[in-house]
């Protein structure tokens, strides 16, 4: 897992096919495991109570196919999540001069807390891929929360991104 916290994997989805249809997903694609991993700031959307969108900028990592991100509080997001799982995921890849629609990573995905002293240890590890390889995360050790994110549909424009007929 590149040296983050390690933590139980959970099984894979289903990707939707362009005819309708659903396959088993086989894991991520690995352009999207790179982009993942070099630490892009994800826009986290969730349902808010009256069914508007609620979207937060948080720090994922990987555990397996899996996303994950640690939270120390239980914040709206965290709340949302509790009571519909259904999450979508966002991400630029890193801009390219001259391009005209820049590479984005676009994840649906079922969410899962799993409250404990890990969160912590997760954002440290974090810390080290959104800061600096020297960075420690800035805020007391203590019970958190850890959201596992399991994609069940990849969408987007890039190598990850099904091919458009």
């Amino acid at each position: 897992m590149n040296g983050l916290h390690e933590l139980p994997a959970l099984t894979i989805g289903t990707m939707a096919t362009y005819d309708g249809s659903e396959q088993a997903m086989s894991g991520l694609p690995g352009e999207l495991r790179d982009l993942i991993e070099s630490g892009p700031m994800v826009h986290l959307s969730t349902i808010s109570p009256d069914g508007s969108p609620q979207v937060s900028v948080i720090w994922v990592g990987l555990d397996g196919d899996d996303l994950v991100s640690g939270h120390m509080g239980r914040w709206a997001k965290l709340r949302n999540i509790e009571r519909d799982p259904r999450v979508v995921l966002s991400f630029d890849a890193p801009r390219q001069p001259g391009v005209f629609l820049n590479p984005y990573a676009v994840l649906h995905a079922r969410a899962a807390i799993e409250p404990g002293e890990g969160a912590w240890d997760l954002l440290n590890d974090l810390a080290k891929v959104y800061m600096s390889p020297d960075a420690e995360f800035p805020a007391p050790k203590g019970p958190g929360y850890i959201v596992r994110y399991s994609v069940e549909r990849i969408g987007g424009v890039g190598p990850w991104a099904p091919a458009r007929r």
